[in-house]
């Protein structure tokens, strides 16, 4: 089966859908591994939202909030779908909310994956048993050294976007 999460490229409609269209759409992308509160850092290494946006967050529209969750999905689907191949949504879902982990139903399976990597039982976890695989030029990493190499690679790609579009407009001074 073709995943639409890997291979859907999403449309100028898909990027405008808001929390009307699907019930809990814009909640926090928050996994509790804040560090721009705990830390300061500009860029949260949990949820990847920007410094400001999580301060901001209670404030913002749905339409700001599903703008945010959208943004972060599309670099977290392009990390992933370099890395992995989600053979079955529901498989994975299962298994992520089996570890009591978020799983939010208006983004992309990659973005409930890369919270399993992030938060779940990565020394312990067996791909196959929750719909996915590692792709074949990575199969040969441990798949915590796999979750850490997408995460700096996400964060590093979050860097770069902020830098191009928000250093400039909006910070929390």
């Amino acid at each position: 089966m073709l995943n639409r999460s890997m291979n859907h490229k999403h449309t100028t409609q898909d990027a405008r859908l808001n929390a009307t269209d699907i019930p809990n759409s814009a909640r926090t992308p928050c996994i509790g591994v804040c560090s721009t509160t705990s830390v300061g850092d500009s860029i949260c290494r949990g949820c990847k939202r920007y410094a400001f946006e999580v301060i901001r967050w209670n404030g913002y529209s749905e339409a700001e909030k599903v703008a945010v969750l959208r943004r972060i999905e599309a670099l977290t689907v392009q990390i992933m779908q370099d890395k992995f191949v989600i053979h079955s949504e529901a498989l994975l879902k299962e298994g992520v909310q089996g570890c009591r982990l978020p799983v939010n139903v208006a983004l992309s399976p990659c973005c409930w994956l890369h919270n399993l990597l992030k938060k779940g039982p990565i020394d312990h976890l067996v791909p196959e048993d929750f719909g996915f695989a590692v792709k074949e030029a990575y199969r040969q990493m441990p798949l915590a050294a796999l979750a850490e190499l997408v995460d700096d690679e996400l964060l590093r790609l979050c860097g770069a976007h902020f830098a191009r579009y928000y250093k400039l407009t909006d910070s929390l001074s």
